[in-house]
């Protein structure tokens, strides 16, 4: 059921431009510069949105000299699409279910 999914991951994956920075990650490691040349967003805001994913569990950082490169852990969103397909299924296999009012 959906309700073991940490709220954070879903609130984290429902603004636009941290979509957009899980996207580019899903194909490639980044660093916080090559993220700012993707998106075109200021250095400050892309480090708050990166903080809010860092801290959904969503994408982990790797130190490489003085820069930081995120990488997008696949397997929370694995266990998020998963919970998703059992909803899903739920809904299809209990969609005739329908309970009386009072």
């Amino acid at each position: 059921m959906l309700t073991s999914v940490d709220p954070d991951v879903i609130r984290a994956l429902g603004d636009p431009l941290r979509l957009r920075i899980v996207t580019l990650l899903a194909r490639e490691t980044l660093c916080t510069t090559h993220l700012v040349e993707e998106t075109g967003a200021k250095q400050t805001n892309l480090s708050n949105h990166l903080k809010v994913l860092r801290e959904a569990g969503l994408v982990e950082t790797e130190p490489c000299g003085r820069f930081t490169y995120y990488r997008l852990r696949p397997e929370v969103l694995a266990g998020l699409s998963e919970q998703f397909a059992a909803l899903a299924e739920s809904a299809r296999t209990t969609g005739g279910n329908k309970r009386a009012c009072p």
